[in-house]
């Protein structure tokens, strides 16, 4: 099975810092600086979004130059790759994956000259599947669970309340077994046979 991250909402205390080093892990590493994953907030509290790391993973199958793949037991996004088509972001059934850009190395913002016209300003922001901003191209980004970081994924080491944690096929196979231990000792508990003797005559009269 692949790896993947979950968050418990009844710890997650929606600080964001999970989402800061996400963006300065891969920042770093010269990659996109949006974060790969996003507080979700609602009436019974906050949590962190990312993605599933799907076993069949529609965002791979949609994906026309094969930039997402599969590899070490997670569904990795090459962003060289990218063509910006946004076909996994609308394939993806969870909203995991959204685009983002960045600006030309040394070309500043709203770069005017006297000799053209003023530089035009970026519209207003939309959403990332329909914004276009000139001079950016925006590729795909999703968790990839920190796969170039030796350290593991940097949200998971950075929650102050260790609200996200790293869920690999030795975790789950654990939680499977207490799970089924739990449900075998309720069921012992509740079955007949163990009731005791007094209980067997009042139900015999």
């Amino acid at each position: 099975m692949n790896q993947y991250i979950i968050a418990d909402p009844k710890q997650c205390i929606g600080c964001n810092t999970c989402m800061a080093s996400c963006s300065a892990e891969h920042q770093v590493l010269g990659l996109q600086s949006a974060p790969r994953l996003t507080v979700v907030r609602d009436g019974s509290g906050t949590a962190p979004m990312t993605c599933h790391q799907c076993e069949d993973a529609p965002c791979a199958k949609v994906c026309p130059v094969n930039a997402i793949s599969h590899k070490d037991d997670a569904i990795f996004l090459n962003e060289s790759l990218c063509v910006s088509c946004k076909l996994c972001g609308i394939a993806c059934p969870f909203g995991a994956i959204t685009f983002a850009g960045s600006h030309p190395i040394a070309i500043p913002r709203d770069c005017n000259t006297s000799k053209a016209l003023p530089a035009p300003y970026p519209p207003r922001p939309i959403s990332a599947f329909l914004d276009c901003v000139p001079g950016v191209r925006a590729v795909a980004v999703k968790c990839d669970l920190c796969a170039l970081s030796e350290e593991g994924p940097a949200c998971v080491r950075t929650c102050p309340t260790n609200a996200i944690k790293l869920v690999t096929a030795e975790v789950a196979q654990y939680a499977t077994q207490q799970k089924r231990l739990s449900a075998m000792t309720v069921l012992a508990a509740s079955s007949p046979f163990n009731a005791p003797a007094d209980a067997h005559k009042e139900s015999n009269r």
